[in-house]
């Protein structure tokens, strides 16, 4: 049976930012734990997203971190620790030797498959608790309002 995030309150009276922070604490805290088990433990806040990022979609670091949306010197911190810790790579780049080319170790790449199956166990289980075509419905609904956000943040659109 599915509860509601805020004591005393149904779903439908809920806010969808209120969803939103619930169902990403979900995922944050399934990747934890999984990566805890797993004994990579020393994985930095935000730092399994640049990870499960970088494994997944393959896109430039600078893409995958202004998801997050956090400063620049709070980007270069977050991927000096997952250098420090073994996660990620950095080198030269031999075309343009200004530019460093950020990528994932071997353990970096462990990690990514540990984040990957938790998520993955995430998904079954909403699967099994609402059924596949809630949950596709779910997706289209977080793109739509991703597009959005898109659109406000480019001034092409007032909410």
């Amino acid at each position: 049976m599915l509860v509601a995030v805020t004591a005393g309150a149904t779903l439908d009276e809920v806010a969808i930012p209120a969803l939103l922070r619930a169902a990403r604490h979900t995922y944050r805290a399934a990747v934890h734990r999984a990566l805890a088990e797993a004994g990579f433990d020393d994985v930095p806040s935000n730092g399994s997203f640049v990870i499960g990022g970088m494994a997944r979609s393959g896109a430039p670091l600078g893409e995958i971190v202004k998801g997050l949306g956090v400063s620049k010197q709070a980007t270069g911190q977050l991927v000096d620790m997952l250098v420090a810790r073994g996660y990620l790579g950095r080198s030269v780049d031999p075309e343009d030797r200004r530019r460093l080319n950020i990528s994932l170790t071997e353990r970096g790449g462990a990690a990514a498959d540990v984040i990957r199956g938790a998520v993955d166990g995430v998904d079954r289980e909403l699967d099994t608790l609402v059924g596949a075509e809630a949950v596709l419905t779910v997706k289209r609904g977080l793109g739509a309002l991703a597009s959005l956000g898109r659109l406000f943040e480019a001034g092409e659109h007032e909410p």
